[in-house]
């Protein structure tokens, strides 16, 4: 493996000739924040992720979470594949069994744009949730936390909250519903971040909302999903956690990046490299390794 020396050399050499797009530029997007003038890059990373539960069954717990909230009315969101499949049937069961009063949202899009977030987001709107509960890939997870959002800032405008340049990225003040995440691939992460991805098709680019609110408050990992997942499904899963490890492993260290955001809440969602996410980037690749082809 290159040294770390060798591969940040390589990664300035790509930045001075890589696509400026918010999908893929290095720089912080933080709207028109002043950036902090101490220091040229930054000098702290931050941890702020969802809690997690992990075990086969554990899905049938949500039930009792979502009552446990005092929650009146929750938004279960899928999508039209899943909407049959085991993962979802076993949180509806879970609600029913603790009367929790729901409705289900199964038009989400696999690889969500800002006109499948805008029909998930008047659903939401309309339907005056206090909690949601997200089952399905990262497209559902980010699907979830847009129409949350939206319907809690019901005054805001759509590209107010989306990355900048494309949109205006301003802060989210103001707390949102409980989100709850059961993810039913292995690879995004999506049920322990406060991003939310999808493609801006005006501008034909990637970007996405990031913010510690968008958080789901409790990530729901169940294994027992994996075994309905299609073949295809499951080594695209395997490719996104290679990918995703090689990502973190070379990105360049926390304490490079500039310019030094002026405030902690300025901290962008990823910060770089930093010691704790190596041991899970090496630790990945290694599972990788060893169990991707079978």
């Amino acid at each position: 493996m290159a040294g770390r020396d060798r591969i940040v050399q390589l990664l300035r050499q790509l930045e001075r000739v890589a696509c400026r797009c918010p999908a893929h530029s290095n720089a912080f997007h933080q709207g028109a924040a002043e950036p902090c003038t101490v220091r040229k890059t930054d000098y702290a990373f931050e941890m702020a992720s969802s809690n997690i539960r992990y075990g086969p069954g554990v899905t049938r717990e949500v039930g009792m979470d979502v009552a446990a909230l005092g929650a009146r009315r929750v938004c279960v969101m899928t999508d039209q594949n899943l909407a049959s499949l085991a993962p979802v049937k076993t949180v509806l069961e879970s609600l029913v069994q603790n009367r929790v009063d729901f409705s289900v949202y199964d038009q989400v899009r696999v690889e969500p744009t800002d006109a499948s977030f805008a029909a998930a987001i008047s659903f939401a709107k309309a339907g005056l949730f206090d909690a949601y509960v997200a089952v399905g890939g990262g497209s559902v997870i980010d699907t979830c936390k847009a129409a949350n959002l939206y319907a809690s800032h019901p005054d805001n405008d759509f590209l107010d909250f989306v990355n900048a340049p494309i949109g205006k990225g301003l802060p989210v003040k103001g707390k949102v519903p409980p989100l709850i995440a059961v993810p039913t691939t292995a690879g995004t992460g999506s049920e322990t971040t406060g991003v939310a991805i999808f493609d801006y098709e005006p501008m034909r680019a990637k970007t996405g909302i990031a913010s510690r609110e968008i958080r789901p408050l409790l990530g729901i990992v169940d294994p027992l999903h994996t075994l309905s997942m299609p073949s295809r499904v499951a080594a695209n899963s395997g490719f996104d956690v290679l990918c995703h490890a090689l990502e973190s492993y070379t990105a360049l260290p926390y304490h490079q990046r500039a310019p030094c955001p002026p405030s902690p809440q300025l901290r962008p969602a990823y910060q770089g490299s930093n010691p704790i996410s190596d041991v899970w980037a090496e630790h990945a690749l290694r599972v990788v390794s060893k169990y991707f082809k079978r």
